[in-house]
């Protein structure tokens, strides 16, 4: 198991009940388990609608920024960074209506 903080905002949060934070305990092991197996685990357990405006394939839609522990994803290795146990997460969308 592998304890991460997410954090939702930019809209990303009404795609996941409202929620802004949460602590989750994922059935990864820590050090061996990327974001490539957080997200499909995310859009399975915690996604509450659309998951076609979160992931394109096995990343997420262009138009998502994440962070992880307040560096952009693309300098850690965007999918294979090797989740850590109390890394913060944020996923925060820039796409918006007109």
């Amino acid at each position: 198991m592998v304890s991460l903080e997410l954090r939702f905002s930019g809209g990303m949060e009404l795609l996941f009940g409202g929620t802004k934070a949460v602590t989750v305990d994922v059935p990864l092991k820590a050090g061996a388990a990327t974001m490539r197996d957080l997200l499909p685990w995310m859009r399975d357990h915690l996604l509450k609608e659309r998951p076609e405006l979160f992931m394109d394939g096995d990343s997420v839609r262009p138009g998502i920024l994440v962070l992880i522990n307040d560096a952009d994803w693309e300098l850690e290795g965007d999918l294979e960074y090797a989740l850590k146990a109390s890394d913060e997460i944020v996923f925060i969308s820039t796409l918006h209506g007109g």
